[in-house]
């Protein structure tokens, strides 16, 4: 059965491509110089992770829910 995992993926000026973070997977972390390569990095190091983590009985992470929403907002300070 495959499961779900949120991945935040961002541009990295100085490494010169994207940097992918799973959410709810403390630590997990990759990167490659082009999107795709990022993603297929990504799902990788989630393989590697959630395998480690569960042999060992300790996986926090979780999949992603049936339905989840991805947002911003902006907070200003005013001093």
């Amino acid at each position: 059965m495959m499961e779900k995992y949120g991945v935040i993926f961002y541009r990295d000026e100085e490494y010169k491509g994207y940097v992918a973070e799973a959410i709810g997977l403390p630590g997990c972390v990759s990167q490659g110089k082009t999107m795709e390569e990022a993603v297929e990095n990504i799902k990788d190091a989630i393989a590697g992770y959630v395998l480690v983590e569960k042999k060992h009985g300790r996986l926090k992470g979780h999949p992603l829910p049936s339905q989840y929403f991805l947002g911003e907002v902006a907070v200003g300070h005013s001093i």
